[in-house]
């Protein structure tokens, strides 16, 4: 299969991409109305895989589909926020910022209990799995292993949400991903992590395994703060 692959699954999901990078963006504005043969005739597609393209979107609470009305643009306040596509492709959009500021805040209600929780409830093995990312992450980080280090970090808070015994945070790891990985693609975390924040995630851990709930809300919360501060001190910069 080539890189210049049209068929209909392809060309699909190409127009999906398109079409919610337009949106998210801006490039196609709130409460505008747009035509399917307008689409078609955009994106060079039959009137079937538009059709669907923007079914899926109608779906994520972009794109509202009437007849005699036609496709129209709905507001941000209308979209399905918490769809790890809708976030990658504000992350892609001018709004990044904004997106990764309100992304945050959400871990700092969330991540911290998340943590809390886990102490009084993680299984042996996910405790001890814990401290085992930690240290692998503290390596990562003081080698400037970036896409190393990205990944024990997602998989290390993707434990902890788990860890909690709550099923409605366990289900927020893809959303941590995408922040986690926004941030590296766009270059809002520092290159060399700091030593104080590897040093964090072993205080989470270490909290955890001991069953210290106050000590892994304080260091998970921590966390948070130093991702704010590291963010803050990059976009004040003027981000690329």
């Amino acid at each position: 299969m080539t890189s210049n692959d049209t068929t209909p699954t392809s060309l699909h999901a190409r127009i999906v991409e398109l079409l919610g990078l337009a949106v998210t963006s801006g490039a196609l504005a709130e409460a505008s109305v747009l035509r399917i043969d307008e689409l078609e005739e955009r994106y060079g597609a039959s009137r079937s895989v538009v059709r669907e393209a923007v079914r899926v979107l109608a779906a994520m609470g972009m794109l509202s589909s009437r007849r005699r009305v036609g496709i129209q643009v709905l507001p941000a306040a209308d979209w399905n926020l918490y769809d790890p596509q809708v976030i990658r492709w504000r992350l892609a959009s001018p709004e990044r910022i904004a997106q990764l500021r309100s992304l945050t805040e959400l871990r700092s209600a969330i991540e911290p209990e998340a943590a809390r929780l886990a102490a009084t409830r993680a299984p042996l093995t996910n405790a001890s799995a814990l401290m085992g990312l930690a240290g692998r992450l503290w390596a990562a980080g003081q080698s400037d292993d970036e896409q190393e280090f990205l990944l024990l970090d997602i998989e290390f808070h993707r434990l902890v949400l788990s860890s909690s015994g709550n099923e409605m945070f366990a289900k927020l790891n893809t959303l941590v991903a995408e922040v986690l990985t926004g941030r590296t693609h766009y270059g809002l975390i520092p290159h060399h992590p700091a030593t104080e924040a590897l040093q964090l995630h072993v205080d989470v851990a270490s909290a955890i395994q001991r069953g210290d709930g106050d000590a892994a809300h304080a260091a998970m919360l921590s966390i948070m703060d130093s991702a704010f501060t590291e963010m803050s001190s990059i976009w004040e910069d003027g981000p690329s």
